[in-house]
This record gives structure tokens, sequence and C-alpha cells, in this order.
């Protein structure tokens, strides 16, 4: 790893689409960055040997009514939040606010207490990028993210002389976990679609002051054709960890009714 120029993993997956994002009324991926990254940049110990990042809470999620959400954090975060699958890649959400701007479950610049905090979130502000090689990723930080000190002591260290800090390895290890499980959600909704079970979806609600909303733009599994797959489908979507998810899914819709009211 040369730390002279940048952070590099031993391997790695493309990251910069699984951002989906949940725009107006409807749900749709976005069109460049990944969601809440403003300015990414390649870390390196000879221009960011001096920066640091301080603790700031949730409020650069305030904003994102859904969040990505990878296959092993499902059990976790139904209980918390409606599940669906958009874009044209069907993947994984969490939703986070029926309206346009609106996380209900960052309040006062925190994530609420006792609610499941996404991987996407807990990885901000670190997100790998693509090198020239097809096969490559370095670690990147989001410059414009508020919590980055740039000159001055408050806060962690990225670096410590020319070596990457505690903080630093961390991140960088939670990437490479983050990546291999974007790979397995990526398989899961491939799945999914393939097996023709995904229908689309829009959620009628009634909110708190009384105004009717329809969130739009998503997919569902369909239980009935879920039940309907041939004995040899179920049995390989169990061994390869499918089902429980799929249930974890279908479990986490009555979750709609809690966003409308909480």
């Amino acid at each position: 790893m040369n730390t002279d120029t940048s952070l590099a993993p031993d391997a790695g997956d493309d990251v910069d689409a699984d951002a989906v994002s949940a725009a107006a009324d409807s749900i749709t991926p976005p069109a460049s960055w990944p969601m809440l990254y403003r300015r990414p940049v390649v870390l390196s110990s000879q221009l960011h040997a001096h920066w640091r990042v301080r603790q700031t809470g949730a409020a650069f999620a305030a904003g994102s009514h859904s969040i990505p959400l990878m296959i092993g954090e499902f059990a976790a975060a139904s209980r918390a939040y409606p599940l669906v699958f958009a874009g044209p890649e069907h993947l994984p959400i969490a939703v986070l606010g029926l309206e346009a701007e609106q996380n209900r479950f960052v309040i006062a610049d925190q994530w609420q207490a006792g609610a499941y905090i996404p991987a996407y979130v807990r990885r901000y502000p670190f997100v790998f990028a693509r090198t020239t090689d097809p096969d490559g990723y370095v670690l990147a930080i989001d410059a414009d993210a508020d919590m980055i000190v740039q000159e001055g002591e408050e806060g962690q260290p990225l670096f410590e002389g020319d070596q990457p800090s505690a903080m630093t390895r961390h991140a960088l290890q939670f990437c490479e976990a983050f990546t291999r499980e974007d790979i397995a959600t990526r398989a899961f909704s491939a799945a999914l679609a393939e097996a023709g079970v995904l229908i689309e979806r829009q959620a009628d609600v009634v909110l708190a002051d009384g105004r009717r909303h329809s969130l739009q733009g998503f997919h569902v599994v369909d239980p009935a054709r879920l039940d309907a797959l041939p004995d040899a489908t179920l049995v390989h979507w169990h061994r390869q960890g499918w089902l429980a998810p799929a249930y974890f899914h279908l479990a986490s819709l009555g979750r709609f009714a809690d966003l409308a009211t909480g």
C-alpha cells in the first residue's frame, strides 16, 4: 500500500453506482456522485497530511429520505424502516421519510436513538474511488463534508506522519467490507429480478397532518410469486442466503404506516 500518494485496498468492486435516492414523490437513481457525497477526493498523505475528521452527528443525512442498504442489514433494518427495491438494477433501499428531503430519523442532527444506522451512513465521509485499473480502487473522502477539518487540532487525524491513522485504516477495512456486501447485494437483487418476483408498487398514506401522499417508483417482492417458485429455486435461494432477506423485506413494508404517523 503506497501511502505517499493514495490509499488502495487489496481488491474491491465498484460502489459508485450503489447510490439510490428518493427525489420528489418518486424513488429514482442519482445522476452523478453517490448520494450524500459532494466532492470526493482520493486520500493522499502528501495533500491531506493535516486533515482531521470531527464528530458532527448525522446532519449530513437529514435531507435523504432513502438510503442504500446491503443484504446483510435486512434483519436489523427491517425493524425500523420499509425496505424496497429501486432503480434499473432494483437495488435495495431503506425508506427514511415519505416526502422529499425528509429524513424522519435525523433529529437535532443525531440519528434517532435505538434505530439501526445503515452502513452507507456509517461509511461517510469515506468511499472507494475507481482507478484507471478496472479492478483498482483507492480510499477517498468527501472534501466538502462538514466534519472535515483542514486546519486545526479538532477531531481525529487522517494520517500520522506519512502513515494512515487508526481511523483511516478502519475506514479502509470498512469500505472493503462494504464492497464485498455490495457484490452480494447485487447478486441478490439480480436473482429477484430474474425470477420475476418483483412488482412495481406505490405507497399511499395519510400523513399526520391529514394530507394524502403517494410514494412511487419502487418495487417489492410479490409473496404469491415467491411462494410459487420451484422447490429447486427455493432451496438454492436458501443456501445462498436470499430467502431470509426476502421475508425481512416483506415484513418491513408495514413500517410505511409508522413513517406516516411518526
